[in-house]
């Protein structure tokens, strides 16, 4: 019978020592320098792909960042625009308030004045010497032939409703006028919120 050695071991040559563990022998791998290499290669395949990877992220992120900024300066051309169309129609609501004003303020004293004369001509014995308009208040100054007169004349003034409150101010006889009494007067007036 032949027998033939697979496993590549040397038979023992004492039968005593029993059989052995099967063995497999790989070979010795290689060289050390020669791992060494094969593992830097492999780390330099791994940083490459890493790199790839970065780099592509790169050039996404630039596209966006041109996208954003196309946009922005859009956006600030239509922020510009806004504004510049704002402040002219501040500036044109300015102009309408001023012409507003302007037209109240125009017929303020002719009502005034005639609210005053017609109330001074349906009270008897009484005639103005000075309307002075200070804004909040109207001061009165006259004559009346009577200190009934000058009553009349705070009552008419009164009901109008166009003042708060009706004062007088002084009041005192004439002394220079010799004929007839007369009475020089002074009117307080606060106008109200019409």
């Amino acid at each position: 019978m032949i027998k033939i050695n697979l496993l590549g071991a040397p038979k023992p040559k004492n039968k005593r020592a029993g059989a052995s563990a099967p063995v497999m022998d790989v070979g010795n791998g290689g060289s050390p320098t020669l791992k060494v290499l094969v593992v830097l290669a492999f780390a330099g395949l791994l940083n490459f792909g890493y790199w790839y990877n970065l780099n592509r992220e790169k050039a996404v992120i630039d596209v966006h960042m041109k996208q954003a900024e196309e946009a922005n300066r859009q956006l600030a051309d239509v922020k510009a625009n806004y504004l510049r169309e704002k402040q002219e129609a501040e500036n044109y609501q300015r102009r309408v308030d001023v012409i507003d004003t302007l037209r109240k303020d125009q017929t303020g004293p002719v009502s005034l004045l005639d609210m005053v004369g017609t109330t001074v001509n349906g009270t008897e014995a009484v005639w103005l010497n000075k309307v002075d308009d200070t804004g909040k208040t109207v001061n009165i100054e006259g004559s009346a032939l009577s200190a009934d007169a000058v009553a009349n004349l705070i009552t008419n003034l009164n009901k109008t409703g166009f003042f708060r409150s009706v004062e007088i101010k002084e009041t005192f006889q004439d002394d220079q006028v010799k004929d007839m009494q007369a009475f020089q007067f002074t009117l307080t007036c606060e106008k109200g919120k019409s």
